[in-house]
């Protein structure tokens, strides 16, 4: 069974009474019950996670290369200011995909920057709470045809794995 690690990063504890204007009203809850539900569908057992602490998600994505074919993760504010996320997702060399509620691009300055990006496989960004499942039928299809293919490097070498959906 495939098996998929998805992090939520800082502040996505709050979601649904959080900026609502911006983040919506959907809680982390209900994000990761609508995960299980298609993972379920897709023949995907989910491990979810969500840390206000940055060195707990990178340790989560260390331990993440023993057990998992692939990572969903919204770092939130760490997309734009973690080296520490971007060098462990790159050393465990899973296919990821990063997630954003909010189109990134769209939004101040200092947030189109995502250092995460660049060793994701996709990036989906601005579709809300649907953004989550749009990257797990992805993620799923992406191990799949990885498979078939014999290896991840097969179909694209880890400096070459960039997509963005915004």
């Amino acid at each position: 069974m495939l098996r998929i690690l998805v992090l939520h990063g800082p502040n996505l504890n709050l979601l649904g009474n959080r900026e609502q204007s911006i983040y919506g009203t959907t809680s982390l809850d209900t994000i990761d019950s609508s995960l299980h539900s298609l993972g379920t569908e897709l023949g995907a057992e989910l491990v979810i996670r969500q840390s206000n602490h940055e060195g707990e998600l990178v340790t989560w994505i260390q331990e993440a290369r023993r057990d998992y074919q692939g990572i969903i993760i919204n770092p939130a504010a760490y997309t734009h200011t973690s080296i520490a996320i971007r060098d462990a997702l790159a050393a465990v060399d899973l296919p990821t995909v990063e997630v954003h509620l909010s189109n990134i691009y769209r939004r101040e300055p200092f947030r189109q920057h995502s250092y995460v990006s660049g060793v994701a496989v996709a990036q989906v960004a601005g579709f809300g709470p649907p953004g989550y499942l749009l990257a797990l039928r992805g993620l799923c299809e992406y191990v799949a045809q990885s498979s078939a293919a014999g290896s991840k490097s097969e179909i694209l070498p880890a400096d070459k794995r960039r997509t963005g959906l915004t």
